[in-house]
């Protein structure tokens, strides 16, 4: 079954060139196309479609905001951004809304085919492994007679450990502190947004030495740990880069989780043979992703 594609630009050429290449390279159906942000919101609500072109600035609101606000109202699709800005800012705050890929403009066939197969291949393989997870989750209940849990259903850390697997920093202390955190986050920001990192570090300091004094030396740590497992994430990560730029870890991890001008830095770095032992890791950024993605998981 092909995927369906909605397109949301103010520019009616775009529009047209867009669902064009679609097309005609057999990707998918354009189910619809909108000029404006709040137009997109109701066509995508509507038709609900796999895979979403979303252009970043639009007369009415940007594509950041129509995208989570249609995030806020339950929509599943994947989004890709299409944009001529280039501003380090705001192509972080795009990848944080949770966009796969970014097109450029002026659009170009080359580069629009290119990145939508690679979101085809991600959309089909995130459904392979959803089914493969179903399987498999009956099977488990199966053999061992547990009783079948609904989707939504897992713990924090059960959604947090594979992500960490997945970047290579699972062996690092710092883990332990990510998962806490993580924990933490989410029985403490009732609203689903995140507390303050000053927060997060006195509360998870709070759990693990409970004497004022003691917890007051635990933030201090808990940073240090924290900032070596991101710099050990963003080191693998680029070493995977390196070898396979197409690879399905790096393509999502790396600009998703980390600011991709510092991992660009550290794939330069690990070419040339050198280590300035100066990795820049933006802890903020980092646990606000994490965090939407364990919301995610646990289905809220």
């Amino acid at each position: 079954m092909p995927l369906s594609f909605c397109i949301v630009d103010d520019d009616a050429s775009a529009r047209r060139m867009l669902q064009h290449i679609i097309e005609d390279s057999g990707l998918g159906e354009v189910t619809g196309t909108a000029e404006s942000g709040q137009e997109g919101i109701a066509l995508i609500l509507s038709e609900t479609p796999d895979i979403v072109l979303m252009d970043l600035l639009m007369p009415d609101q940007d594509g950041i905001e129509t995208i989570l606000s249609l995030q806020a109202q339950g929509c599943r699709s994947k989004f890709v951004m299409i944009s001529q800005i280039e501003n380090g800012d705001m192509v972080s705050r795009a990848y944080k809304s949770g966009i796969e890929f970014f097109i450029r403009k002026p659009i170009n066939k080359i580069e629009v085919e290119s990145v939508l197969y690679k979101v085809n291949e991600r959309y089909a393989m995130g459904r392979y492994l959803d089914e493969i997870k179903l399987t498999l989750g009956k099977l488990e209940g199966l053999q061992f007679g547990l009783p079948q849990l609904p989707p939504g259903k897992r713990t924090v850390k059960e959604i947090v450990q594979p992500i960490l697997m997945n970047m290579g920093m699972i062996s690092e202390n710092g883990s332990r502190d990510i998962i806490t955190i993580m924990e933490l986050a989410v029985a403490e920001g009732q609203s689903g947004s995140l507390p303050s990192l000053k927060e997060l570090y006195e509360l998870t300091a709070a759990k693990y030495r409970p004497v004022p004094a003691e917890a007051a030396k635990e933030v201090k740590a808990i940073e240090q740990r924290l900032r070596r497992a991101l710099a050990a994430g963003l080191t693998s990560l680029a070493s995977i880069g390196l070898t396979d730029y197409g690879n399905p870890k790096f393509e999502h991890y790396a600009p998703l989780y980390f600011d991709f001008e510092e991992v660009r830095l550290k794939m330069k770095e690990i070419e040339q043979g050198r280590d300035s032992g100066k990795v820049k890791v933006n802890i903020k950024k980092f646990l606000q992703v994490l965090h939407l993605e364990v919301l995610e998981g646990l289905g809220r």
